[in-house]
């Protein structure tokens, strides 16, 4: 059950209704599109103050009243400009530490907040980097990129199950901010050659054949980079759907042989040398810079790739690394494939093929003649019909906000201040640990469908009964309880709390107006009719020992809402 003081848990009526997955699915309808997307070529995107929320809710880690207003002013094109243009606010203060901790640096459960202890958390663990990722969220001015850059670490994933030291994390996180934007080649590459990556999937010191003992090179990397960072299994119309064969049956992209073939292109890799010593294979685990290659150690044979792309024999590991990536990336599934991902993490989990097309041909070319430029890819993402309006045309649009999403946008909303402690374990206590899914496959697989439907729906992967009333304490515990008190042992630490007092002119403004408003700020003005009155039943009923107790039950009453947590 809910913990902490709350007195609404027996009033909400079934408006809640947490558990009940399904319902939530239901949208608020009406809307439609304002414009064509920029990527297009047609006409430059318009927006209405509710159209300037709904943007900031796929752009942004939440709208604040302060920025509807400012983003209403700039115009769709000029504030993308403008966020594209913003520098990353990145993770700092994280040095390298070697990958087996020494003996002064580990947890010790006698003395938890003592030297080792702290050592062990903030240089063996993600805690900072995850603490780091809500302050970012909450108040770094380049949104858009912290937000792309999140959808870019949930498709192209490495895990702390595996990169367990805090500054290896926060390089490939940092990495990822840095590339938001750039064309998919280069992000390609990047992640290729990060030691980051090729501790998580094999390919730092992945050694050429030895047919002396019997050993290939590692294919996790070959494997993963086609299925799930760029082309899927099976080939793609432009529009996201299936190439059938004769047989009606999806033709698949690639067989064993071409994986083998990449494979033996990714050998010869190893981690970048310490303190400037020569490079030499097998060296060490160092997530700082760039994976060197050794010649020595690479498979220098002929190599099968996509479409019968053979790599010529005697070629330097640069040289093959170059044809396959160039391989990889010219292939037509990319678009399609990374574009329709894109558009889940950002705008709603079931777009129209239509909506894939426009994307994926944004893709192919940019308007100048570039393939792969990713500014213009998220351009076009937010600013596609099915992205603007007051409201979705489809009422079953959107998406269930993330946990780390919907803690945010609850946070910005409603005036909230954290240096991310508490947060970090509120969001794994709702199902996402962060930067630790469980696999390789991210936390929840982006062909995830609700049971019994054929919508798509990745972020229910995650929801059930335990994390559904997570979502609930948390609302409870900030609003009713004071959110959490700093952590003594975290440098600068603040706690985490709301600004309700903020949120009205008078505590005693009437109920009508008071969920006005706080539709308005929360949910753009997407609340229904039925659960508006509701709301008002319950805010009135309200106890009013506490002066603020009218908005302590409104803001629960809608954060804790199916239609809240379902972003439209």
């Amino acid at each position: 059950m809910v913990t902490g003081n709350n007195p609404l848990m027996m009033r909400q009526s079934g408006l809640l209704a947490p558990g009940l997955l399904l319902a939530a699915l239901a949208g608020c309808g009406g809307g439609g599109g304002s414009g064509t997307g920029p990527g297009s070529g047609g006409p430059t995107v318009t927006m209405t103050a509710a159209d300037t929320a709904r943007l900031l809710e796929q752009a942004t880690f939440g709208p604040t009243p302060s920025e509807v207003t400012r983003v209403s002013v700039l115009g769709f094109d000029a504030y993308i400009l403008e966020q594209i243009g913003k520098p990353a606010t990145g993770y700092t203060g994280f040095s390298y530490v070697p990958h087996t901790p020494p003996a002064g640096c580990k947890y010790d459960p006698a003395a938890p907040t003592g030297p080792a202890s702290i050592c062990a958390r903030d240089s063996y663990s993600l805690y900072q980097v995850q603490r780091q990722f809500f302050e970012n969220a909450l108040t770094g001015q380049d949104q858009l990129r912290q937000r792309v850059a999140f959808a870019l670490s949930q498709i192209f994933v490495v895990s702390g199950t595996e990169i367990y030291e805090a500054y290896g994390m926060a390089a490939y996180q940092n990495l990822l901010l840095n590339d938001a934007f750039v064309n998919f080649r280069q992000l390609m590459e990047d992640v290729t050659l990060s030691p980051v990556m090729g501790h998580y999937l094999n390919m730092a010191n992945n050694a050429k054949a030895d047919p002396a003992n019997g050993t290939l090179p590692n294919e996790n990397y070959a494997r993963e980079l086609m299925q799930l960072f760029s082309i899927g299994l099976n080939k793609l119309n432009a529009d996201g759907s299936p190439t059938l064969d004769a047989s009606n049956q999806p033709q698949p992209t690639y067989d064993p042989s071409v994986i083998q073939g990449f494979a033996a292109v990714f050998t010869g890799w190893t981690n970048p040398p310490l303190n400037g010593s020569a490079v030499q294979f097998n060296d060490p685990i160092n997530y700082q810079g760039v994976m060197p290659s050794v010649a020595s150690a690479h498979d220098a044979g002929s190599k099968l790739l996509l479409n019968a792309v053979t790599a010529p024999a005697g070629q330097t590991p640069e040289a093959d690394l170059k044809l396959a990536l160039d391989t990889i990336f010219n292939h037509p599934n990319v678009g399609p494939f990374i574009g329709k991902q894109l558009i889940q993490h950002l705008v709603t989990s079931n777009p129209s093929p239509a909506y894939v097309a426009r994307v994926a041909a944004v893709f192919a070319d940019n308007g100048q003649g570039v393939r792969g430029d990713l500014a213009a890819v998220v351009k076009a993402i937010l600013g596609d019909p099915e992205a603007r309006g007051d409201a979705p045309a489809d009422p079953n649009s959107g998406h269930l906000r993330e946990p780390a999403l919907f803690i945010t946008t609850a946070m910005r909303a409603l005036g909230g201040q954290s240096d991310g402690v508490y947060l970090r374990s509120q969001s794994s206590a709702m199902g996402q640990t962060l930067f630790t899914p469980p696999t390789v496959f991210n936390y929840y697989p982006p062909g995830y469908q609700l049971p019994g439907t054929t919508s798509l729906a990745p972020e229910f992967f995650i929801q059930n009964a335990a994390t559904a009333l997570a979502r609930a304490n948390f609302m409870n515990q900030l609003i009713f309880n004071g959110g959490a008190t700093a952590d003594p042992t975290v440098s600068g630490g603040t706690g985490t709390t709301l600004n309700l007092a903020a949120l009205v002119s008078t505590p005693a403004v009437a109920s009508d107006a008071l969920v006005d408003q706080l539709n308005t700020r929360l949910m753009h003005g997407g609340l229904s009719g039925g659960a508006h009155a509701a709301i008002v039943t319950a805010v009135d009923a309200a106890p009013t020992s506490d002066p603020l107790g009218p908005v302590k039950a409104a803001v629960y009453l809608i954060t804790t809402s199916p239609q809240f947590q379902v972003e439209h």
